[in-house]
């Protein structure tokens, strides 16, 4: 690898585990938001999350996406709280079947997180080297950030609310779905411009082939990272030599 001025990472299996947003983040969702709108009914803040996925619902329907359906108008004569709550269950288990990466949702998840991870229910599992890594970037004076298609929030609460503590001040920004798609090459440049840096002076670390091949075009250095769990990798990406493929942070700092 060529010297770097900054870091970029990838979340799910790059440095938590797959099956902690499958098998943990996911179903807390799935399992809690029958007693999460009860108790939170009429709360502002989650009143403006059902009007986010209200309007992106409104977009799914008129697009004529299958199974897509309206999320009533609280001035709607027949929406009582019974119908919102259902209409908002809905929408929001099905947008989950779909494994959709959308901001609405995304923004829903990341509220229902804060308040499983404040509560003490959840808690981010990051891997060891992880950790380590942060240590000696930041000691190389390398900046460090996340570009993740969860939310900003999600990722600061799993980073804050970590099995390794609060991970925080190792991070020197966030990035969403809001900089741009994550197998898009110009979602990068946006990114490179952003924090200031020539994209050739970027590393991308992350599992996903695609998302490595869209990086590797937009001019930063790509690292595949493989851990238990991460899908196999294409050919395309065991024989590019440009790309280097690593299963611990840390083999990055040997000589």
């Amino acid at each position: 690898m060529q010297s770097y001025a900054a870091v970029i990472l990838d979340i799910e299996g790059t440095t938590t585990p797959i099956s902690f947003v499958h098998d943990t983040l996911f179903p807390y969702v799935t399992n809690n938001i029958e007693k999460f709108l009860r108790e939170n009914w009429g709360r502002p803040e989650l009143e403006e999350q059902i009007d986010l996925l209200r309007d992106q619902a409104s977009i799914d329907v008129k697009d004529g996406i299958s199974d897509a359906k309206w999320i009533p108008d609280k001035s709607a004569d027949i929406s009582s709280s019974e119908d919102m709550q259902a209409a908002v269950i809905y929408n929001i288990t099905w947008q989950m079947k779909q494994n959709r990466k959308i901001g609405a949702l995304k923004s829903f998840q990341g509220y229902m997180w804060k308040s499983g991870y404040e509560t003490g229910d959840l808690k981010g599992i990051i891997y060891d080297d992880v950790v380590e890594a942060f240590h000696k970037w930041n000691h190389m004076g390398c900046k460090v950030y996340i570009y993740s298609s969860g939310s900003v929030q999600a990722q600061k609460l799993l980073f804050s609310h970590s099995n390794k503590g609060n991970l925080l001040e190792h991070l020197s920004g966030h990035f969403d779905t809001n900089i741009g798609p994550k197998i898009k090459s110009e979602s990068y440049v946006n990114i490179a411009k952003s924090i200031g840096e020539q994209t050739k002076n970027i590393i991308f670390l992350t599992d996903s082939a695609q998302e490595a091949v869209a990086a590797e075009g937009a001019g930063l250095q790509v690292v595949i990272v493989v851990r238990p769990g991460n899908a196999s990798l294409p050919s395309y990406i065991t024989e590019n030599a440009n790309i280097k493929i690593i299963d611990n942070f840390l083999t990055l700092f040997n000589k």
